[in-house]
């Protein structure tokens, strides 16, 4: 029952990474990415999407302008999915020229807050942003706010391919809503979005191509039924996918888009076996503030030496500055949470073996298990050029 020693130094790209952060003077919780990383992600995404379908950039899962910039320049693209109203604020301001699509329906209000605060430039809402609707009484919520504005407003209509999180799932709301959207000279239907990680989580083989199948066959009957309707789909944005399934989209027949956000910097959610050719590019470097020899319980210190012979993985105690992150620790080796010490956002208490010879100033990485929200909670990134910290990127305002 005794576990195994896996403790050990640092590998040299951490060893040169915390280099390159002393240099830089960062001695707190900074989020960092590797721009070489990030770039082959890039180019593994390139390589991956066929000619004849767009990319969209997911911005909550990037939430940088300058790494947003990065991303789009490298794809080549200046579509942006969204997901709430003060990003949408902030990029309609800063990236005035982008095509957007909201990737979920927001309340009224949030709508209507984001109409009343829009500043005059060249972005055009009507012309430039895809607002989500999953229900009828939705549209009915939003078309109110386009006739009070005076402004047309483009809907895209979220379904149900599998996922079952809402949207459309049957024909009679969706004929309905359908009906509606074509009644209303203020309402343009831009097209379809149905999202599908779901497919990431089915088992390699003949269960994963029947889930995809289904999926498939359900967009389709969706795309048929809006033909039906007497709706033209030429030029419409018929979304899918997201990081972990748009490689299965290939040889889709109908997509025009997929949606790719986390994929480009791989946090740890997206070790996925679709997400193979991809690297981790984002860590959470942290110094070391305490090192201690012994790692000893309160009010139960006798058995520390017990819990010791039983996993030497939590024989040293280290408290770090901060923690409590989305993050799993990665670089030393062998270190882990201590469940029966708690969790803290403070000092965090990693443990290790004897063989983690970390002391006061040394920096612990760990990797993010995802990036949205995690990326928002460090102010700055840092940008490692593979030998120094090249540059710090501003991340948005923290936002749900």
């Amino acid at each position: 029952m005794r576990k195994r020693d896996q403790g050990g130094p640092h590998a040299p790209y951490f060893l040169k990474l915390s280099q390159a952060l002393d240099k830089a003077g960062l001695a707190h919780p900074t989020l960092v990415i590797d721009r070489a990383r990030l770039e082959a992600n890039i180019a593994a995404v390139k390589t991956a999407l066929p000619a004849r379908q767009a990319l969209r950039v997911v911005v909550k899962s990037l939430p940088s302008l300058d790494l947003l910039d990065a991303v789009t320049t490298g794809m080549g693209t200046h579509r942006y999915m969204v997901f709430n109203r003060p990003m949408m604020t902030t990029m309609a301001e800063q990236r005035p020229q982008g095509d957007y699509l909201m990737g979920k329906p927001l309340a009224a209000a949030e709508v209507k807050a984001f109409y009343d605060g829009l500043t005059r430039n060249a972005f055009d809402p009507s012309r430039q942003l895809q607002w989500l609707i999953d229900t009828p009484s939705r549209l009915d919520q939003y078309t109110a706010i386009s006739q009070a504005n005076g402004q047309p407003m483009r809907v895209n209509l979220e379904i149900d391919i599998g996922l079952h999180r809402g949207g459309f799932s049957g024909p009679q709301a969706f004929a309905e809503t359908l009906a509606r959207i074509k009644a209303n000279p203020h309402l343009l239907l831009s097209g379809l979005m149905g999202y599908d990680p779901h497919l990431s989580h089915v088992k390699l083989g003949e269960a994963r191509e029947k889930a995809l199948a289904r999926s498939r066959k359900t967009y389709q009957d969706f795309i048929d039924q809006v033909k039906a309707s007497g709706f033209d789909l030429q030029g419409m944005t018929l979304n899918t996918a997201g990081s972990p399934t748009f490689h299965m989209h290939k040889d889709n027949p109908y997509a025009t888009e997929v949606s790719v956000g986390s994929a480009f910097v791989k946090p740890q959610d997206f070790d996925t076996d679709t997400l193979t050719s991809h690297v981790p590019a984002a860590f959470i470097a942290t110094p070391v503030i305490k090192a201690l020899p012994e790692n000893r319980l309160p009010t139960a210190e006798a058995l520390s030496g017990v819990l010791r012979f039983i996993d030497p993985n939590t024989t040293r105690a280290f408290f770090i500055h901060g923690g409590h992150w989305l993050a799993t620790p990665v670089s030393p080796p062998g270190l882990e949470y201590s469940d029966l010490f708690g969790r803290s956002s403070n000092q965090e208490l990693l443990t290790g073996s004897a063989k983690v010879n970390l002391e006061p100033d040394d920096y612990v990485f760990l990797r993010p298990n995802q990036s949205e929200a995690v990326f928002l909670q460090f102010g700055d990134i840092a940008v490692f050029d593979g030998d120094q910290i090249s540059a710090r990127w501003p991340v948005f305002s923290v936002s749900a």
